[in-house]
């Protein structure tokens, strides 16, 4: 389709505005490498949608090296349900949905193919972004962190001094550790969006997701989704490191932290079903962003994502005297 007979799509309108971030940096055992200080706009003008970035590279190690590409700026097609990347820096595409994007797509300058997922918040001005970077099914590196959106920053001072702390505060918790209570019992509870492979709105889902430490390491989890999607399943979580493992009875598998985002593969027992998920810790009130891909067997169901808020119900591993 030719780029002069664009109109304005749902998802560009959403990101109106230039994004700023510094996205930590980690090699693919989780290890953190720097950051990549980032702004970044989708600018849709005279019937074309053209997507710049610019990006300052602060990275030890090999990967320095391969990531310096930068003055990014490439055409976007997003007349249908997809928004193809047209280069010369990304060619893929990205599938919308509400306020979700799930993307895949290739960076001959980072010699990478990634993984972008990008989940607006609620307030309309924060994002949640991550990217998984592959040679072929290799993982190499992870990029993710937090975005905040403004129009006016080379013209209003305060708006300046507001992102400027913003994204000096991201750069100082980029390595926070996707670490639960250690020791406080508790329940995530919010709305999750929840769409069909199609792109379907299908509605939302209540979900609660209680949760009780049984060591520092372990806790014994209860999560259930009530609405457009609804299950229930009963796990144990334990970590060590990087690494995280769930041994069910009802929902196995495991994942590995960069930073606050984990990254998981479930599997429910004695269904064909899997769960595929990033789970974002965003403050220190705990507080995440989570973005779930189902899968009946392998082909994709549903994508349910939203706010998940914790409330503490006490102290359960408190201090020992015999």
């Amino acid at each position: 389709m030719s780029q002069q007979t664009q109109t304005e799509s749902k998802w560009q309108e959403k990101i109106t505005g230039e994004w700023y971030g510094c996205p930590s940096v980690f090699d693919a055992d989780g290890q953190h490498l720097g950051y990549n200080k980032v702004n970044r706009s989708s600018v849709f003008a005279e019937g074309r949608t053209t997507y710049f970035m610019n990006t300052e590279l602060r990275v030890r190690g090999p990967l320095s090296s391969r990531f310096e590409a930068k003055g990014f700026a490439f055409g976007v097609d997003d007349q249908g349900h997809n928004r193809v990347y047209l280069g010369p820096d990304f060619y893929g595409a990205g599938q919308p949905y509400g306020h979700l994007v799930d993307a895949h797509y290739y960076s001959p300058g980072w010699s990478a193919d990634l993984k972008t997922m990008v989940h607006i918040l609620p307030d309309g001005k924060t994002q949640a972004y991550s990217s998984l970077l592959y040679e072929g099914p290799k993982l190499i590196s992870v990029f993710n962190g937090l975005y905040l959106m403004a129009t006016d920053y080379e013209t209003n001072p305060a708006t300046k001094e507001r992102i400027d702390a913003f994204v000096a505060e991201e750069k100082e918790r980029g390595n926070t550790a996707h670490v639960l209570p250690m020791k406080d019992a508790g329940e995530w509870t919010g709305e999750l969006k929840v769409y069909d492979a199609e792109q379907k709105d299908c509605g939302v889902s209540l979900a609660r997701m209680t949760y009780r430490p049984t060591d520092l390491r372990r806790a014994d989890v209860s999560l259930s989704l009530e609405g457009a999607v609804n299950l229930a399943a009963r796990y144990s979580r334990a970590r060590e490191g990087f690494r995280h493992d769930f041994h069910g009875p009802d929902l196995f598998g495991n994942g590995v932290s960069y930073g606050r985002a984990l990254y998981t593969s479930l599997h429910f027992r004695g269904e064909a079903l899997r769960l595929r998920g990033r789970d974002f810790i965003l403050d220190d009130q705990y507080a995440m962003s989570v973005a779930w891909q189902l899968f009946k067997g392998e082909q994709p169901s549903h994508v349910l994502y939203g706010l998940l808020k914790w409330t503490p119900s006490g102290e359960v591993l408190s201090a020992q005297y015999k």
